[in-house]
């Protein structure tokens, strides 16, 4: 089975969220050990840091699956210890992300999973990719192979 998600998922969901709150919390010890927590600006700025990454982490990134393999009529999707086989005719809808970096991809879904009606998750990324605006090949080819199944054509 072919994985289609990116490898540094795990960088992306654990390591740079704990990295920015470490990071903002050691900003107000030391401003606290200095003295300078009498400014509110010097509190006020690191907690309204915290929580616009709080919501910002809680919509784009904690809801990222782990890994995603390819096993041709169907994906094997983990989030965590669990996976779900999710079988490609069970797929609605195949949308990437425009605006985000790195790009998201989701599968919205008939019936739902464990997961929910939507998986989503970073697909593996070309390592050169110039063009901004270039389709993905992965998200191409899923959309492809969904209509296929859909139809009930082989993939």
């Amino acid at each position: 089975m072919e994985k289609i998600s990116y490898g540094g998922t795990f960088f992306v969901k654990v390591v740079f969220p704990v990295f920015w709150f470490v990071f903002l919390t050691l900003f107000l010890l030391v401003g606290a050990v200095s003295g300078d927590w009498k400014q509110p600006m010097f509190v006020l700025q690191p907690l309204l840091m915290m929580a616009f990454g709080y919501f910002l982490f809680r919509k784009l990134v904690w809801n990222l699956a782990d890994e995603v393999r390819d096993g041709g009529s169907y994906l094997l999707v983990r989030k965590g210890s669990v996976e779900q086989r999710v079988p490609l005719a069970n797929v609605m809808n195949v949308s990437m992300s425009q605006f985000t970096n790195p790009k998201r991809l989701t599968l919205r879904l008939r019936k739902p999973c464990e997961f929910g009606d939507e998986i989503t998750f970073i697909p593996r990324l070309p390592f050169l990719q110039f063009n901004p605006f270039a389709c993905n090949a992965i998200a191409e080819n899923l959309m492809r192979r969904v209509d296929d199944a859909r139809r009930g054509e082989p993939a």
